[in-house]
């Protein structure tokens, strides 16, 4: 008889109570730059998330052009994309991210705004760089080279996203999150956004931003059933189904057309969730269902490929514009002759 799970619910059913689990979504202050690639034109990095994009980028490019392909979570790099009504030049170029200094956390993400002065509603959307990858298990060595995992069983371990770095792994039902921030007395709102591993986005309502200092802003689901009796129980086959995860998507700051607009500045510690698991660890089984025909790992692999090329294109776009850019050389060269020398010289 094929072996059948039983959602955590009903392992404990007989305890009447659910217990949850806890988790860090995210911590940004695991994300500052702490490596310097060997590249002059490249910022310095966040090791831990750091991603190679040179593979997606074709063969146009010589081996030093792609040898700067390459990008992170480190907080300066998260982007602040305003509501389409609001992206003037202006509005746009005074809204970033930055590395901010905490005495009670240390390093934590400090976002700057710049709404329109005029009296209408708008957003911001205060987003990773890039879709943070739930199948990344690469490893990256102390001077930024990105490596392969040599475990055969990679599938089993960890993403080097999770633990902190925006992704959790047997995720459930979801029973509340809580998101350390803090506040500058201002009227907007904050919202948090959680995708899901079948990319479904849900945008969670946190409270207010008027306040002055840290504060924690908790949401707790009001679908969320406690007593376990009261539950529905569901019956889900154990093998070749992946493991359900769940992937931190971003803020969202809402401004109404009463407040005031301009300037407005932000900070954010970290984000924790408190869930009950999807699936129970397997234990000691007879058969190792994995060894045998390989389906999660072929999955696997196949979503990883899929993360890494949708990746790629993204950061190879922002890389060709910004080869396109300006430049002022010409003009700055101490070398270069006086308008007047220039014109001695044509006669």
């Amino acid at each position: 008889m094929k072996r059948l799970f039983v959602f955590v619910a009903f392992a404990l059913a007989a305890i009447g109570t659910a217990v949850a689990d806890e988790s860090v979504l995210i911590d940004f202050s695991n994300l500052v730059p702490d490596v310097f690639l060997d590249q002059p034109d490249v910022l310095p990095q966040n090791r831990q998330t750091l991603m190679d994009f040179s593979n997606t980028a074709g063969t146009n490019y010589t081996e030093e052009q792609k040898g700067l392909m390459k990008t992170s979570m480190a907080l300066p790099n998260w982007k602040v994309e305003l509501a389409p009504s609001s992206r003037t030049v202006t509005n746009s170029v005074n809204s970033y991210t930055k590395v901010s200094a905490s005495r009670e956390h240390t390093n934590v993400l400090g976002t700057r705004i710049h709404f329109p002065a005029a009296p209408y509603n708008s957003w911001a959307l205060i987003r990773p760089p890039f879709d943070i990858p739930a199948y990344e298990f690469s490893d990256v060595t102390e001077d930024g080279e990105i490596v392969e995992q040599d475990d055969p069983n990679y599938s089993t371990a960890g993403s080097r996203f999770e633990n902190g770095y925006g992704i959790v792994k047997n995720v459930g039902a979801i029973k509340s999150l809580q998101v350390r921030v803090y506040g500058v007395n201002a009227p907007h709102s904050l919202s948090a956004i959680l995708i899901d591993g079948s990319g479904r986005s849900q945008t969670i309502f946190l409270g207010y931003l008027n306040f002055d200092g840290w504060a924690d802003l908790k949401w707790d689901n009001p679908q969320y059933i406690n007593e376990v009796r009261s539950r529905s129980l569901r019956i889900y086959q154990l093998y070749p189904n992946n493991t359900p995860y769940l992937r931190f998507g971003g803020f969202l700051i809402q401004r109404d057309g009463s407040n005031e607009g301009g300037d407005f500045v932000v900070y954010f510690k970290d984000v924790q969730i408190v869930y009950d698991k999807a699936q129970l660890e397997p234990g000691s089984n007879d058969i190792d269902d994995e060894s045998e025909w390989n389906i999660i790992r072929e999955r696997e692999a196949e979503r990883q490929k899929l993360e890494l090329t949708n990746f790629g294109k993204d950061q190879v776009w922002r890389y060709l514009e910004a080869e396109k850019k300006a430049s002022e050389s010409y003009f700055t060269d101490p070398n270069r002759p006086s308008n007047a020398a220039g014109a001695e010289a044509q006669q």
